[in-house]
């Protein structure tokens, strides 16, 4: 067994991971970087890149349908369903050389294909390797949970690791699970020419602000998706190549299954008890330094609980970087992380939804608004069906909430501004150009001060009195 010695050793070759190694190796440290499934990980093979290369494909076949308003004749898309999945294929393999072996290589990381587990709270064994390292990362990320349904191990379901992969178009997808996995794969697949049927035991989105989430939830359904809120998946079965999922009201018969209900940490391989590192079924326990109760060990991304992002991975990196690599004090913070669901319209949200900053400030809050139907450039592409709420306490954001057309683009502004802690009037000193939907932030910030400049008795008087005196 060749025994290696390193500055650093992470598991895991995702996001997190990727971004430590190429960071931690430009910057001069000894790296060994330890995969034993696909580079890249769950974003770049079954996630984040798959989903939104296959939501872009129904979103053109959508479109062709839509052109009357525009005095484009609509037409009925005639959908090739393996040629949209070459596109998601294509859209990996373009992206897969940044996070390949061989590049990790070229910045000078030791790649070793094999999964790690520990055999001490200093080594980590893989292969016929024995590593010995200053510090250790684990970024392992997760999987898809399978919930223990009655039948489903009897029947061919899909995960999010397995759906892209199919080449066949479903005739009728059942979802089961109504979080963003979930009702972005039922657009997908609804636009792309498939039935679709969404159950959810609680409420489809029931993270984001329920005000929010019923815009989205209306042109889902409007597209024809059967959303069922409330809904619990008691058992399923297989009868003559047909799937049934009885529910708690009423069976649903479909071609294909996918199951969307959550995500489970990859800790099952590590050993984790022979390292000393605390953990539990959500993820290894963290300080806010990200380190674990080994001291030589950090956690980052989906592995250490929490948000289960990709960007968060990659912010989680950078505080490791700081404190691994330099000695410098790096804390986690999450009210200015953002998060999107990439429907149509997309819905986005950073920091506290309304009803939960009412919950933590009470009265202290307020609201300001602004709806897309003001906006001049939704106008003009005829996408008015948007919002933008902002949640403010004492001229400061402390949360924003949008739903519409490229509501992820336009939730950067906000993680900026939250990042940063700055008031809002820095949004309304922004020059924005025009026509652009990222006007539609400045208009929401401009709705909070409005009141205070345009119906404020003493304003008045001030401007009057000024009037009186100025050449």
């Amino acid at each position: 067994m060749e025994t290696i010695s390193c500055d650093l050793c992470i598991l895991g070759a995702g996001s997190g991971g990727l971004s430590v190694a190429a960071g931690a190796a430009q910057m001069g440290a000894d790296v060994v970087l330890l995969e034993g499934h696909k580079m890249g990980g769950d974003c770049l093979n079954y996630g984040c890149v798959p989903s939104k290369a296959l939501l872009a494909a129904g979103k053109r076949a959508h479109a062709m349908g839509q052109g009357a308003a525009y005095g484009v004749t609509p037409v009925v898309p005639q959908v090739d369903f393996a040629a949209a999945k070459d596109h998601v294929d294509a859209a990996i393999a373009t992206i897969a050389p940044h996070d390949s072996q061989e590049r990790f290589e070229g910045l000078g990381v030791r790649v070793i294909r094999d999964f790690g587990r520990f055999v001490s709270p200093t080594e980590v064994e893989v292969g016929e390797h024995r590593i010995t390292a200053r510090r250790f990362v684990i970024a392992t990320g997760s999987r898809p949970f399978v919930p223990p349904i009655e039948g489903l191990d009897d029947v061919t379901y899909h995960t999010n690791e397995t759906i892209f992969s199919l080449r066949d178009r479903p005739e009728h997808l059942i979802i089961i699970g109504g979080g963003p996995i979930g009702m972005e794969m039922a657009q997908a697949h609804r636009r792309l020419g498939c039935a679709v049927t969404v159950i959810e035991a609680a409420t489809a989105f029931g993270k984001d602000d329920p005000e929010l989430a019923a815009i989205v939830l209306d042109r889902l359904r409007s597209e024809g998706i059967e959303i069922l809120e409330d809904t619990e998946a008691g058992s399923v079965w297989d009868f003559e190549g047909r799937i049934t999922v009885e529910t708690s009201k009423g069976p649903i018969t479909g071609t294909h299954l996918l199951v969307a209900v959550g995500r489970q940490v990859n800790i099952d391989k590590l050993n984790l008890e022979a390292a000393g590192i605390d953990h539990d079924r959500t993820g290894i326990t963290v300080d806010a330094g990200l380190r674990t109760s080994n001291r030589r060990v950090y956690a980052i991304g989906d592995v250490a609980g929490g948000m289960q992002f990709t960007h968060v991975a990659g912010y989680h990196a950078g505080i490791v970087i700081r404190s691994a690599l330099f000695g410098l004090p790096a804390k986690v913070r999450t009210d200015h992380i953002p998060w999107v669901t990439y429907t149509d319209p997309e819905l986005a949200q950073i920091g506290l939804t309304e009803a939960q900053a009412r919950a933590v400030h009470g009265d202290k809050l307020e609201v300001a608004r602004f709806d897309l139907s003001g906006n001049d450039r939704a106008i003009a592409e005829g996408t008015t069906t948007g919002l933008t709420k902002v949640m403010v306490v004492k001229g400061r954001p402390v949360g924003v909430s949008i739903v519409g057309p490229q509501a992820g683009e336009q939730i950067a502004l906000w993680a900026l501004v939250l990042a940063n802690k700055l008031k809002l009037s820095a949004v309304t000193n922004m020059v924005a150009p025009y026509p652009t939907m990222s006007e539609a932030g400045k208009r929401a910030a401009g709705a909070y001060f409005s009141p205070r400049l345009f119906e404020n008795p003493m304003v008045k008087r001030i401007v009057r009195a000024i009037q009186r005196f100025l050449p």
